[in-house]
């Protein structure tokens, strides 16, 4: 950041970004380009190989399509007007655990890391989410992702499980760890 210029974070919900077909365009290669960087990058983001365009813009459509079904909520964050990270979660689909969700992903841009980007976005999932009635939500993230971790304690998240070993990166293995908000302690 330059001294004197003010940067300015805008966290956008799914009909912001839907309601305008180029920003929506935009936000899709944007949305790539920063998941396959930090994939590149060794970042646990459910892809061991970068993810093409394609994936990306599947796995938004879908995501786009429960949001509009009321099933989840999807965030993107700008600075400065070029998005620099996104996240989402999906309501659970057994009709025993439809008060659930999980937070499937969050993905900041490597460039911003440390200047709160993943914090608002968890933020205003975590948000969301009460909207929703959402009762518990749920994560898991790869156990060398300490940061990560770091944020989802700090906002009240819980670990409830850890499988050791559990995610395979080549020759490498790393714990997959669980945590929970719940909600309902929370009144």
């Amino acid at each position: 950041m330059t001294r004197g210029v003010t940067t300015e974070l805008a966290v956008l919900d799914a009909s912001e970004l839907t309601d305008d077909p180029e920003l929506e365009v935009r936000f899709a290669a944007s949305a790539h380009q920063i998941m396959a960087d930090l994939v590149s990058g060794g970042a646990a983001l459910g892809w061991v190989e970068p993810p093409s365009r394609d994936e990306v813009g599947d796995l938004l459509g879908q995501v786009v399509s429960a949001v509009r079904a009321g099933d989840a909520a999807l965030r993107a964050a700008y600075l400065d007007g070029q998005l620099v990270g996104l996240g989402y979660w999906l309501r659970y689909a057994r009709p025993t655990h439809r008060p659930h969700a999980d937070l499937e992903k969050i993905a900041v841009d490597a460039a911003v890391h440390g200047r709160g980007v993943g914090r608002a976005l968890a933020t205003a999932l975590i948000a969301d989410a009460r909207a929703a009635g959402i009762e518990v939500l749920t994560l898991d993230a790869r156990g060398d992702n300490i940061n990560a971790l770091y944020l989802y304690r700090s906002l009240g998240f819980t670990e409830y499980g850890r499988l050791p070993d559990f995610v395979a990166v080549g020759e490498r293995r790393y714990d997959k760890v669980f945590y929970m908000l719940d909600f309902r302690r929370q009144g």
